[in-house]
């Protein structure tokens, strides 16, 4: 006994004698920031210019010397995108790189649902830590200004609070398991097409109350460890390295620690990245400047020219360092962290959560005569290419390699075992299924013509007991896709052709629209039933037809204004999309006239009745708002008023509710909106349940931001809290006060 004890105390005393001699940097019960800087005073002038820029495509080099591996990033935000080539972007051809698909994020927004924004991305986390990288590039951001941007199914809407409430705990799952977010593109990208080229005019106003919040939120609630700079223009100075956004905003005002990576290929001149703002340079080129060189990275803006002006005596360390302290602080938080967890790929738990996110997103839009659910049905009739067409390749950078995508033609066979499922082509539009090397799925080639298979489907219809249409957008240049916006407002491939004929001779017509963006629907009238789908990633299928069997009760709600036509949507109205070209310049102008007032603001102002408001959605049951009661009648400059209605589920099928408040100044120095959304919550009920539902505000829901003070100003008066399901479902308007 006596020998094992002295066995165990020298055991300790050698483990104890170890630790003593370890070197700061690596000593993880010493306080993080000092390890930063004795880090930093062992490294070279190499090693430091090594850290902040790439050395493949999605790496950037670690210090190997003093233990700091390699940091490897990798696209999202909707699942990890497949291992490339180290010089190209083909795929390496591995084997154990398939993935989950995740909705994207305009049906994550859709749920209004915290708690999923969570799960989200803890379950994105563990499959980044399972492949083996530190960041995801993702989520992201960006105000759904218009509805021909290609990119907007990657973002969480129209409303700056809709989307810093969703964004924050995303960040805070996929953190969680010490793989860094970085929260994209900031700021102010809202167009695809020459995005290189754009430079954003905007009012202080407008970039503060619209364009930044779900950034700041990111920042300041989120603790996000990385942003990643736009590829457009602001005040002429490209995004990746600009001194308003990122040295006075991002780090001055809001204390931002983490670190600032440039879009592949944002960064465009060395001298200005020293000095706004970026910290880690990635790149589309392996030269950094043009296409045609490998294995070049130290031609990057922040590689060789930057060590050239050090040694030129243009520039000190000063700013490097400065660079590099963030870069091992996110080293620390991530590669270096020896506590993270271990990762999964592709496990039950994560289908479940994008199963579950997918369900809770899914809209009902409309749903005459109940049509919806389908119930005793014996023969189904599904037509339309998205029905068999895999979404989860293409559409840019978010484009994965799946284990699994469930299809809706074979999810609605699946469900509905005891009818006769027949399918009907309808249109054909993108039939390619590979991106970037990656090819997958059934082939979907169709050579028969338009009025052939237009006809084969109106004649199938006659004797279906129901008609379900998957049409919409899909992931090719000029829909949904990253690179290009939308070229109108229509939908392609002919097929609002093919829905009027459709609707002329069958009742029980159901289209399913798959898209990131709304869409023009000049048939709405004759369909009885319409269901906004998204992109919804591996388990697509089966949430489809869950909601459409009425298996579960749709409660999704619209993250955006669904205008009926696109002049509907201010920055049409007013001409300022997609900008001016600048005379004798490669820049495009593009002046946001329409200031605050974008989605919803914008309808209510001009008066304007949209096909679908934002916050819409319907469900297979039904709901009765109480009376909505204030706990007092004023609210001081530093306090809080709280309002709660009781909710009471009054249909016959358990459901959920997302109860919606929005702020109305009734008199104010400047002009504000209508209305604009300050809180929200919700609620899932059995039939015949009620809750109390309680939503609280302070003074910042009460501000607009000054453009005189550059500060938030709350002006005391009479303000209206108005409560309803929808931002045109309005139940009350409880008066009160700010002091």
């Amino acid at each position: 006994m006596m020998k094992k004890t002295l066995i165990s105390l020298l055991s300790l005393l050698a483990v104890t004698s170890v630790k003593a001699q370890l070197p700061v940097y690596l000593d993880e019960t010493r306080p993080v920031e000092e390890r930063i800087e004795d880090a930093l005073s062992r490294m070279t002038l190499d090693e430091k210019i090594a850290v902040i820029h790439a050395q493949s495509k999605f790496s950037s080099p670690g210090v190997k010397r003093l233990g700091f591996q390699d940091f490897w990033t990798d696209d999202g935000p909707h699942g990890v995108r497949p291992d490339v080539l180290w010089d190209e972007w083909e795929q390496a051809g591995q084997t154990n790189d398939s993935c989950v698909a995740f909705p994207a994020l305009t049906c994550l927004a859709a749920t209004w649902n915290p708690d999923l924004a969570r799960l989200y991305g803890e379950s994105l986390g563990e499959e980044a830590l399972y492949r083996g990288k530190g960041m995801i590039l993702g989520p992201g951001v960006n105000i759904y200004r218009t509805p021909l941007a290609g990119r907007n199914f990657e973002y969480m809407g129209e409303d700056p609070l809709l989307a810093s409430r969703m964004v924050v705990p995303y960040i805070q799952g996929l953190q969680s398991m010490g793989v860094a977010a970085c929260v994209k593109h900031y700021a102010l990208n809202n167009d695809e097409e020459y995005r290189h080229q754009v430079n954003v005019v905007v009012s202080d106003r407008a970039l503060h109350e619209i364009y930044l919040p779900a950034f700041k939120a990111a920042v300041t609630e989120g603790g996000t460890w990385g942003i990643m700079g736009a590829y457009n223009l602001y005040k002429n100075q490209h995004n990746c390295h600009n001194a308003i956004l990122l040295n006075q905003i991002l780090k001055g005002d809001w204390k931002y620690d983490g670190v600032v990576v440039s879009d592949w290929g944002g960064c465009h001149d060395t001298e200005e990245a020293i000095v706004n703002g970026l910290d880690m340079e990635f790149g589309s080129w392996t030269d950094g400047l043009t296409m045609g060189a490998t294995n070049a990275y130290d031609s990057y803006y922040l590689a060789l020219p930057y060590k050239r002006l050090i040694a030129e005596g243009k520039y000190t360390t000063k700013e490097l360092d400065e660079k590099v302290r963030r870069v091992l602080r996110l080293f620390y938080r991530t590669t270096m962290k020896r506590t993270r967890p271990y990762g999964f790929l592709c496990s039950e738990s994560h289908y479940d959560a994008a199963l579950k996110i997918a369900q809770e997103g899914i809209v009902l839009l409309k749903n005459d005569r109940n049509v919806l659910p389908i119930r005793d049905a014996k023969r189904i009739l599904v037509v339309g290419e998205n029905a068999i067409k895999m979404m989860t390749v293409g559409g840019g950078s978010s484009s994965l390699k799946v284990q699994k995508e469930i299809l809706p033609l074979d999810g609605v066979m699946a469900r509905f075992k005891d009818a006769e499922v027949d399918y009907a082509r309808g249109y054909v539009g993108d039939t390619v299924q590979s991106y970037n090397g990656v090819t997958v799925g059934r082939s979907i080639a169709e050579h028969r013509a338009a009025d052939v298979l237009l006809a084969e489907a109106v004649e199938k219809a006659r004797t279906a007991d129901y008609v379900i249409v998957f049409g919409g957008l899909n992931k090719s240049d000029f829909q949904d896709c990253e690179g290009h916006d939308r070229k109108d407002y229509g939908l392609p491939y002919g097929q609002d052709k093919l829905i009027e004929e459709l609707a002329k001779v069958n009742p029980r017509l159901v289209y399913v629209n798959i898209s990131g963006n709304a869409v023009a629907m000049p048939w709405l009238k004759n369909v009885p039933a319409v269901v906004q789908g998204w992109f919804i990633g591996s388990e697509s299928g089966e949430a489809l037809a869950s909601v459409l069997a009425g298996d579960v009760s749709p409660s999704g709600k619209l993250p955006f204004t669904w205008y009926q036509q696109l002049n509907d949507c201010g920055a049409h109205a007013l001409n300022t999309y997609p900008g001016t070209w600048r005379e004798g310049h490669k820049i495009i102008d593009e002046e946001y006239k329409e200031g605050i007032y974008v989605g919803y603001r914008w309808t209510d102002k001009q008066g304007i009745k949209p096909t679908f408001a934002f916050g819409h959605g319907l469900s297979y049951t039904t709901f009765k708002l109480g009376k909505v009661t204030a706990d007092k009648p004023r609210m001081t400059a530093d306090g809080q008023i709280s309002f709660t209605v009781n909710v009471t589920n009054t249909g016959s099928v358990e459901g959920a509710e997302t109860i919606q408040l929005y702020i109305h100044d009734k008199k104010s120095s400047i002009d504000r909106p209508q209305k604009e959304l300050k809180a929200f919550q919700k609620v899932s009920l059995q039939p015949g349940e009620s809750r109390d539902v309680t939503l609280t505000i302070g003074k910042d829901a009460l501000s607009f931001y000054d453009e005189t003070t550059a500060q938030w100003v709350a002006e005391p008066g009479v303000f209206e809290a108005w409560v309803g399901t929808a931002s045109d479902k309005i139940a009350a308007r409880v008066p009160f006060t700010l002091e």
